[in-house]
Protein backbone atom coordinates (compact mmCIF):
# COMPACT_ATOMS: atom_id res chain seq x y z
CA UNK A 1 0.00 0.00 0.00
CA UNK A 2 1.49 3.52 -0.60
CA UNK A 3 1.46 6.55 1.93
CA UNK A 4 -1.32 7.82 -0.04
CA UNK A 5 -3.88 5.27 0.06
CA UNK A 6 -6.63 7.01 1.57
CA UNK A 7 -7.59 4.14 4.02
CA UNK A 8 -4.03 4.25 5.32
CA UNK A 9 -4.01 6.42 8.58
CA UNK A 10 -0.52 7.32 10.10
CA UNK A 11 0.57 7.07 13.20
CA UNK A 12 -0.13 9.68 15.45
CA UNK A 13 1.98 11.32 18.55
CA UNK A 14 -0.26 12.10 21.87
CA UNK A 15 1.28 14.21 24.83
CA UNK A 16 -0.32 15.38 28.14
CA UNK A 17 -2.45 18.32 26.13
CA UNK A 18 -4.12 16.56 23.59
CA UNK A 19 -4.17 12.77 24.95
CA UNK A 20 -7.62 13.62 25.87
CA UNK A 21 -8.84 14.40 21.99
CA UNK A 22 -7.13 11.58 20.31
CA UNK A 23 -7.71 8.90 22.52
CA UNK A 24 -10.47 9.56 24.67
CA UNK A 25 -12.49 11.30 22.78
CA UNK A 26 -11.98 9.20 19.96
CA UNK A 27 -15.16 7.12 18.58
CA UNK A 28 -13.65 3.47 17.63
CA UNK A 29 -10.47 1.47 18.38
CA UNK A 30 -7.75 3.56 19.85
CA UNK A 31 -4.17 1.28 20.86
CA UNK A 32 -1.72 3.38 22.94
CA UNK A 33 1.96 2.60 22.90
CA UNK A 34 3.71 4.01 25.34
CA UNK A 35 7.46 4.01 24.78
CA UNK A 36 10.87 5.63 25.45
CA UNK A 37 13.49 6.53 22.67
CA UNK A 38 16.20 5.05 25.01
CA UNK A 39 13.95 1.27 24.70
CA UNK A 40 15.21 -1.37 22.23
CA UNK A 41 11.96 -3.39 22.21
CA UNK A 42 10.26 -0.08 21.45
CA UNK A 43 12.32 0.50 18.50
CA UNK A 44 11.30 -3.22 17.64
CA UNK A 45 7.88 -2.97 17.96
CA UNK A 46 7.55 0.14 15.72
CA UNK A 47 7.87 -1.33 12.23
CA UNK A 48 5.39 -3.95 13.46
CA UNK A 49 2.82 -1.37 14.52
CA UNK A 50 3.62 0.52 10.78
CA UNK A 51 2.41 -2.83 9.27
CA UNK A 52 -0.18 -2.70 11.54
CA UNK A 53 -1.49 0.53 10.98
CA UNK A 54 -1.68 0.04 7.00
CA UNK A 55 -3.44 -3.06 7.34
CA UNK A 56 -6.14 -2.41 10.22
CA UNK A 57 -7.02 1.30 8.47
CA UNK A 58 -10.04 1.63 11.41
CA UNK A 59 -7.51 0.82 14.47
CA UNK A 60 -6.16 4.46 15.01
CA UNK A 61 -2.85 3.95 16.52
CA UNK A 62 -1.40 6.55 18.59
CA UNK A 63 2.15 6.69 20.29
CA UNK A 64 3.02 8.42 23.76
CA UNK A 65 6.78 8.60 25.11
CA UNK A 66 6.83 8.14 28.58
CA UNK A 67 9.77 10.62 29.21
CA UNK A 68 8.22 12.99 27.64
CA UNK A 69 4.32 12.81 29.24
CA UNK A 70 5.45 11.31 32.95
CA UNK A 71 2.25 11.89 33.92
CA UNK A 72 -0.12 9.89 31.73
CA UNK A 73 2.32 7.51 32.38
CA UNK A 74 1.70 7.91 35.69
CA UNK A 75 -2.02 8.14 35.38
CA UNK A 76 -2.05 4.86 33.29
CA UNK A 77 0.31 2.88 35.68
CA UNK A 78 2.55 2.35 33.37
CA UNK A 79 5.82 0.41 34.80
CA UNK A 80 7.41 -1.24 32.28
CA UNK A 81 7.42 -0.14 28.65
CA UNK A 82 6.25 -0.80 25.90
CA UNK A 83 2.93 -0.58 27.00
CA UNK A 84 0.13 -1.38 24.76
CA UNK A 85 -3.18 -0.14 26.18
CA UNK A 86 -6.39 -0.45 23.92
CA UNK A 87 -9.22 2.02 24.16
CA UNK A 88 -12.57 1.25 22.99
CA UNK A 89 -14.53 4.34 22.48
CA UNK A 90 -12.65 6.20 25.29
CA UNK A 91 -13.09 3.37 27.75
CA UNK A 92 -9.56 1.03 28.10
CA UNK A 93 -10.71 -2.17 27.36
CA UNK A 94 -7.46 -4.36 26.57
CA UNK A 95 -3.71 -4.28 27.57
CA UNK A 96 -0.42 -5.82 26.82
CA UNK A 97 2.78 -5.42 28.17
CA UNK A 98 6.11 -6.27 26.11
CA UNK A 99 7.06 -6.56 22.67
CA UNK A 100 4.14 -8.50 20.53
CA UNK A 101 4.19 -9.68 17.19
CA UNK A 102 1.25 -8.18 14.19
CA UNK A 103 -0.63 -11.69 15.14
CA UNK A 104 -0.50 -10.80 18.49
CA UNK A 105 -1.81 -7.15 18.23
CA UNK A 106 -4.33 -7.73 15.70
CA UNK A 107 -5.73 -10.32 17.88
CA UNK A 108 -5.16 -7.62 20.25
CA UNK A 109 -7.51 -4.79 18.31
CA UNK A 110 -10.10 -6.95 17.92
CA UNK A 111 -11.15 -8.57 20.77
Amino acid sequence: MSLTNPTWRAIEHADEVNFSDKVLGAEGVVLVDFYADWCMPCRMLAPVLEELAREVPHVRIVKVDVDQNPELALRYRVNSIPYLLVFRDGKPVAQHLGFADKATLRALVTR
